[in-house]
C-alpha cells in the first residue's frame, strides 16, 4: 500500500519470509505502510540505527508511531489486533475459544511447519542458486517431517475450511511467505497429494494481499548470500 506521512514503517527486505509475513498482514488489514529498503549485503541490519530498533540485528522491524516492534509474528498480531482483530479470532462472535484456536495453529506453523519447510527451501532453492549441492540427507529428513505435519493439516482441513475454523486467520496467513518458496521445489508434491491442503494453499495464494506481496518475492530471492533468507 502506498505510504503517507502517517504510515507505519517496516524495515527489511521483502524477499525474507519473515518480512513478507508482516507485509501480508498489513495488506490484509488495509494499513498504510512504508517498506524501508535495507541491504543485508551492505550490513544495514548491523548498523547502530538498526540495532537501536532491534538489538538482535534482524528484520523485520515495525515502527508504529512511538512503538517499535520486532519478531514477525508479534508484529503481525499487533497489526491485526489494532486494525483487523477478526483475523486473530477476536470479535465477531468468535469468543475466547476461537482466538485460542488461532493461537494454537499459529504455534503449529512456527514450531512444526516452518522448521521443516524452511530447511527444504534452504537446501533445494537457495543452496543451488549459490552453486552448492543440497544436503540430500537433510532434505529427506525434513521432507519426512513435513509430510507428517501436512497429514495432520489434511485431517484438520477435512473438518474446517481454514486451520483455526471456517474463517481465514493469521494462522493461515503466516504460512504464505515460506509456502510460496516451498511450492517452487520438487517437494511441492507433498501438498499436491493432499486434496484439502492443496485447496487451502490455492485459496491462500489467490488472496489479493498474498498476490501483491508475492510480486516482491522473486523465486531467485535476489540473493547473493544465503544469509538474506534469515531474519
Amino acid at each position: 500500500m502506498a505510504a503517507s506521512s502517517k504510515a507505519v514503517k517496516v524495515y527489511g527486505w521483502a524477499v525474507s519470509p519473515f518480512v513478507a509475513r508482516v507485509l501480508v498482514c498489513l495488506e490484509e488489514a488495509g494499513v498504510d505502510y512504508e517498506l524501508v529498503a535495507m541491504s543485508r549485503d551492505a550490513g544495514d541490519h548491523r548498523r547502530p540505527d538498526h540495532l537501536a530498533r532491534n538489538p538482535f540485528g534482524q528484520v523485520p522491524v515495525l515502527e508504529d508511531g512511538d512503538l517499535t516492534l520486532f519478531e514477525s509474528r508479534a508484529i503481525a498480531r499487533h497489526v491485526l489486533r489494532k486494525h483487523k482483530p477478526e483475523l486473530l479470532g477476536l470479535g465477531g462472535g468468535g469468543g475466547l475459544e476461537q482466538s485460542a484456536m488461532v493461537d494454537v495453529w499459529l504455534e503449529v506453523e512456527a514450531h512444526q511447519h516452518e522448521p521443516a519447510a524452511g530447511a527444504i527451501v534452504m537446501e533445494c532453492l537457495i543452496t543451488p542458486l549459490l552453486g552448492g549441492a543440497p544436503d540430500q540427507a537433510a532434505v529427506d529428513e525434513n521432507a519426512g517431517k513435513l509430510r507428517r505435519v501436512l497429514e495432520a493439516y489434511e485431517a484438520r482441513l477435512s473438518r474446517s475450511r481454514y486451520l483455526a475454523g471456517d474463517s481465514v486467520s493469521v494462522a493461515d496467513l503466516s504460512h504464505f511467505p515460506l509456502m510460496r518458496y516451498f511450492m517452487a521445489t520438487e517437494h511441492a508434491a507433498l501438498v499436491e497429494a493432499l486434496p484439502h491442503v492443496r485447496a487451502w494453499w490455492e485459496e491462500l495464494a489467490a488472496r489479493p494481499a498474498a498476490r501483491k506481496v508475492a510480486e516482491l518475492m522473486p523465486l531467485d530471492f535476489g540473493l547473493s548470500s544465503p544469509k538474506k533468507y534469515e531474519q
